[in-house]
């Protein structure tokens, strides 16, 4: 997730103090680690439960303390890009306008969406039920509105204002289109606190319709970002932790189908049963084609280290797509009860722990070390020329 040199332009001398210069560099980007973050408590609370006793509840624990950790970063990163757009609103056009950085817009939506659902898990023993709800509510809200926008303005701006050459698609683009889905695979969690009738029915099917027109949006643009790697090679080092993003929209679709048949009886729903068939008949084979993509993305991402790639932003890309993975099987193990699909979950949820250990770590030190929000070098001068 690295901002380009043109828009990642050295603040003007005289101008912003201190604290301002240090949000210039600040781009969406960020909310990816908010998105891995919540996706890692989330996700673990997914998985079955095999430990009782004190084990068990320092797991719990643990994993709420993590989402705690995604609130915090949430609220200081919404701050912190306030600031952004007040303090350098040029620098936010620029980003809009650039085609590598506008679809990171999508992941502030995202952002909201993951601790809203994170809300609901683990909020009760934090804040209280009654809270609880109503932040996951706000949250949802906000970040369904949010990707929607994401979802129109982005592609918007793809056509109308961003210059694309041919051949340069890159899993980035999935971003803002898959914010839909995610609102569609964490809005079944509200409908038991939805008055029931018309509310509880009306979000069900508005989830079915997100899930629909992400899903659309996907085919649309899978087929471009394949046709790139196959036609072009391999992306440069420092974009290829991004071609896991793929599976993004891969499991949070499982994830999706599976909570919409798991919440479909609270609604009151006359298709439950066929809801929990296409829960079984989508997913099964979507989670083989994740499994593909991710040994496709892993085999270029070893080439990439081997290659020299070094950290950046873009390792956040190995936490939220795997961590919907990590759900999506978790959801298929209850639907069919076969352990497999427990063991697939749990395996794919120590893959996600290591690279949110692994990202939050690299993160840090880049922040104390003050490299990830520092400018870029200036351009050499180009050397004169004798008369």
């Amino acid at each position: 997730m690295v901002t380009p040199a043109h828009v990642r332009s050295a603040p003007p001398s005289g101008s912003g103090g201190r604290t301002r210069g240090s949000v210039r560099h600040l781009g969406p980007n960020w909310y990816a680690a908010v998105m891995g973050t919540a996706i890692t408590a989330n996700a673990g609370a997914a998985l079955p439960e095999h430990t009782a006793g004190p084990a068990g509840a320092l797991a719990h624990l643990a994993l709420e303390a993590v989402w705690a950790l995604s609130a915090v970063l949430l609220a200081a990163l919404l701050v912190a890009r306030a600031a952004h757009w007040i303090h350098h609103t040029d620098q936010a056009g620029a980003h809009l306008l650039d085609p590598a950085v506008a679809p990171f817009h999508g992941c502030t939506a995202m952002a909201l969406l993951a601790v809203g659902g994170g809300a609901l898990i683990f909020g009760e023993d934090l804040v209280g039920m009654s809270a609880a709800v109503a932040v996951g509510g706000v949250l949802w809200s906000a970040g369904t509105v949010t990707g929607l926008a994401a979802a129109v303005a982005v592609p918007y701006l793809m056509v109308t204002r961003h210059r694309i050459d041919p051949g340069t698609a890159t899993p980035v683009w999935l971003l803002p289109v898959v914010a839909p889905m995610v609102s569609a695979a964490l809005g079944p969690g509200l409908i038991p606190y939805l008055p029931a009738g018309q509310w509880r029915a009306a979000m069900l099917l508005g989830c079915y319709s997100m899930f629909g027109l992400s899903l659309l949006a996907v085919l649309a643009l899978l087929p471009l970002i394949l046709s790139r790697l196959i036609h072009h090679g391999p992306p440069p080092l420092a974009a290829t932790p991004a071609l896991v993003l793929v599976l993004g929209p891969l499991g949070q679709s499982t994830t999706a189908v599976s909570n919409l048949a798991h919440a479909a009886p609270a609604a009151g729903s006359p298709y439950s049963t066929a809801m929990t068939a296409f829960a079984v008949l989508y997913g099964v084979p979507v989670t083989g084609f994740a499994l593909l993509w991710l040994l496709l993305s892993a085999a270029l991402v070893v080439r990439a280290l081997c290659g020299g790639m070094r950290f950046s932003m873009t390792w956040w890309a190995f936490t939220f797509p795997v961590g919907t993975c990590v759900t999506g099987a978790a959801g298929l193990a209850g639907h069919t009860g076969l352990s497999l699909y427990d063991w697939l979950a749990a395996g794919l949820y120590l893959l996600l722990v290591a690279g949110w250990l692994t990202a939050s770590v690299c993160t840090a030190r880049g922040l104390l070390r003050g490299t990830l929000l520092t400018p870029p070098a200036p351009a050499p001068a180009p050397a004169a020329t004798a008369a």
